[in-house]
């Protein structure tokens, strides 16, 4: 999984704005300013990206992640890169993550930037309730 998550880190690590930087529990951490999009732990190819409830819930329903393997009551998905594919799906996550980051001021995101990362209507509503800052 080592290549996959370098693979993973390179993409999101060049967003504008996002900074990559050594995770306190082992792995990278990826922030816009002072706020996290997710992290990733390398060895493991496992993803852990924070969202508000509904959206997580959104997520676990439609098939897009998990609940978070530590912290399950928490907005917090996780998401286990193990097959073919999966680098494409975290990358999805952790975008999703990084656009409702970036217009959390806006308190919406277009359309035009969520159209090309396919989520579900149930996931995309989830966005459109006002709630834009993580739990």
């Amino acid at each position: 999984m080592r290549n996959e998550s370098q693979r993973v880190i390179a993409v999101v690590s060049a967003w504008d704005g996002i900074e990559a930087q050594p995770h306190r529990f082992a792995g990278v951490e990826f922030t816009l300013g002072k706020v996290e999009i997710g992290h990733i732990h390398p060895n493991m190819g496992l993803v852990d990206i924070p969202f508000t409830k509904r959206t997580r819930d959104a997520l676990v329903y439609a098939g897009e992640a998990e609940l978070h393997h530590i912290l399950p009551e928490t907005g917090w998905i996780s998401f286990w890169m193990r097959r073919e594919g999966d680098v494409e799906q975290a990358i999805r996550l952790y975008r999703l993550s990084y656009l409702i980051k970036a217009h959390r001021r806006d308190h919406a995101i277009p359309q035009a930037e969520l159209d090309p990362l396919h989520f579900s209507a149930a996931v995309i509503d989830s966005l459109k309730r006002g709630e834009v800052e993580t739990e």
